[in-house]
């Protein structure tokens, strides 16, 4: 089997990135971006061969039942290192004022961030960082990832090479987000600055 078409599940602007970068190893890829559930169904109701799927800081989650239709294995694109599974890794890494960050690349299966990982890389934070300055360098660490896989992800229908890293901490959840970036009366001044920063946007 060829690859034929690439599935990226993201964001418009980032797709249109992503489906550069494979194009230019494949110019005859077809490349569809989806961004919602419903979509990603009605597209799986057709024929499938030749179509890989690719999730890239997608907040979806795909069904087992959509998973299997397509020939796999499906890859996601985590923000996040292997030892920050889950949602929101960034806010907690600021949080924690964690030394190390880091992206992942994974195969998709029915538990979230929970399949066979291959590729990962890190990098040390930065002194004082905020959780949107993390979230745009991880973003640049996951697209150069992408960049160095895009050749063998365009053009050849084999799986990726699994590597020998394994999942690790404590896999966060939105309500665990939510309990951290909530400003309640009996927080200090500090603890409250120190939420600004890990939170940003997220801050109720």
């Amino acid at each position: 089997m060829t690859i034929t078409r690439i599935v990226l599940l993201t964001q418009p602007a980032e797709g249109a990135v992503l489906g550069k970068i494979l194009t230019a190893h494949n110019p005859d890829l077809e490349i569809a971006l989806i961004s919602e559930k419903d979509a990603l169904a009605r597209l799986a109701e057709g024929d499938l061969s030749g179509t890989r799927l690719l999730s890239f800081c997608s907040p979806l989650i795909v069904p087992a039942a959509l998973l299997a239709a397509f020939p796999g294995p499906s890859y996601n694109f985590h923000p996040g290192p292997p030892n920050r599974p889950g949602r929101y890794p960034s806010v907690f890494a600021v949080y924690e004022q964690a030394p190390h960050y880091g992206v992942t690349v994974h195969e998709m299966t029915e538990k979230v961030d929970a399949g066979p990982i291959v590729a990962a890389e890190w990098f040390t934070m930065p002194p004082d960082v905020t959780v949107v300055d993390l979230e745009m360098l991880s973003l640049e660490y996951l697209i150069a990832v992408f960049k160095r896989l895009a050749p063998f992800l365009a053009l050849n229908a084999n799986p990726l090479p699994r590597i020998f890293i394994p999942w690790s901490g404590t896999k966060r959840t939105k309500a665990d987000c939510e309990a951290i970036c909530r400003i309640t009366p009996d927080l200090s001044e500090t603890e409250i600055e120190h939420r600004k920063r890990a939170c940003g946007a997220l801050l109720r």
